[in-house]
């Protein structure tokens, strides 16, 4: 297979799954025999680090409770050369792992994401709850009109990455935000990415879902708020200057209409108040500008930190036609048929290996 020679690490972010964890295991070490199954503890109270032990898992253990805190953690300790990230939960199809891994490396992307495709129980009943379904409808729209695309499924939990991806993600999420935050972080820094239906279903009978509608919604939505107002400044403080000083506008109205007349206390009151307002207004305006400018230097580094790690190497000739990357026309200029193929070893990187410890 095409991704043999490549150290893989997959890692399962785990919290009281011990219904699932164990096929979880089962399955990716079978569908994908080279990879190193890493499951991260988050501080379980069932028997989910020893059913992961018994199915052959490296179990590895953080203590800060939260999603992004687990995979944060795991980039910063695992280095290998491609990197698969699916939950314990054994809602997505581990089969889906080798293509995803495939089209990585086949493709010279440094991100590929798991599109979820609903699979129906035998009695009809969906994995999806209805309130999680129009939920995550939303903030896909949401981050598309923020950010012009969201890749298919901006929350699934299923994605590959390249090394170059993982050294280079800041990962400052603590919960199920994290998802977001990837695909952000993509989406800003233009990365070469790519997106594959992968299977979904039902969790596993015993197997409860730590995802609150409600509490992690909006803390979704205050994550996608947050990174406007950084990925976006302009634009962010241009909605609030544009506000304050339609506002202000709008005091201004009626003081207007008075003129020529001995203004009352109330007059020069609204007069004060909707000055403020307009000199509020053009402060954040000129925030926006200046965070703006902050914006494009944070970017030129994250790039260059970015191009600091090497992608994953192909040693074979590529069969399949070149993917495009973000904003490349398509019809462009192609590497022409007599390119001799990219023959250099596979980078090593230092740090922990993806081999069991």
């Amino acid at each position: 297979m095409v991704y043999d020679q490549y150290r893989i690490a997959a890692i399962v972010p785990c919290y009281n799954e011990e219904a699932a964890v164990a096929k979880v295991v089962s399955d990716l070490r079978h569908h994908l025999p080279t990879a190193v199954v890493y499951v991260y503890d988050n501080g379980s109270t069932d028997r989910t680090v020893e059913r992961a032990e018994a199915a052959g898992a490296v179990v590895r253990h953080e203590l800060l409770r939260g999603k992004g805190n687990v995979v944060r953690r795991a980039f910063a300790d695992i280095d290998a050369d491609i990197y698969l990230l699916v939950d314990g939960d054994d809602t997505y199809d581990p089969a889906a792992a080798p293509e995803l891994v495939e089209r990585l490396v086949r493709g010279k992307l440094d991100h590929v994401l798991g599109v979820r495709t609903e699979t129906r129980s035998a009695d009809g009943s969906s994995a999806y709850r209805p309130a999680h379904a129009l939920g995550n409808r939303m903030l896909n729209r949401i981050v598309c009109s923020l950010f012009g695309d969201t890749m298919g499924d901006m929350l699934s939990g299923y994605r590959a990455f390249s090394r170059r991806f993982v050294k280079s993600f800041p990962a400052l999420s603590r919960g199920f935000e994290i998802e977001t935050e990837l695909t952000v972080h993509t989406l800003a820094l233009r990365i070469p990415s790519s997106s594959q239906p992968v299977g979904f279903r039902d969790r596993a009978v015993g197997s409860e879902s730590k995802l609150h509608t409600l509490r992690d919604g909006w803390r979704i939505l205050r994550v996608i708020l947050g990174l406007l107002r950084h990925e976006r400044p302009v634009a962010y403080f241009g909605a609030l200057a544009t506000a304050l000083s339609t506002a202000a506008s709008l005091l201004l109205l009626p003081v207007l209409g008075q003129a020529g007349r001995t203004p009352s206390s109330a007059t020069l009151a609204t007069l004060v108040a909707s000055g403020a307002a307009l000199v509020v207004a053009v402060c954040l305006l000129g925030t926006g500008l200046v965070l703006e400018g902050v914006r494009r230097n944070r970017h030129e580094l994250s790039r260059l930190g970015y191009l600091n790690h090497s992608g994953v190497v192909i040693t074979e000739p590529l069969t399949g036609p070149w993917t495009r990357s973000p904003g490349q026309e398509a019809g462009s200029p192609t590497a022409p048929s007599g390119d001799a193929p990219d023959t250099l070893p596979v980078q090593r990187g230092a740090g922990l290996t993806a081999s069991p410890t």
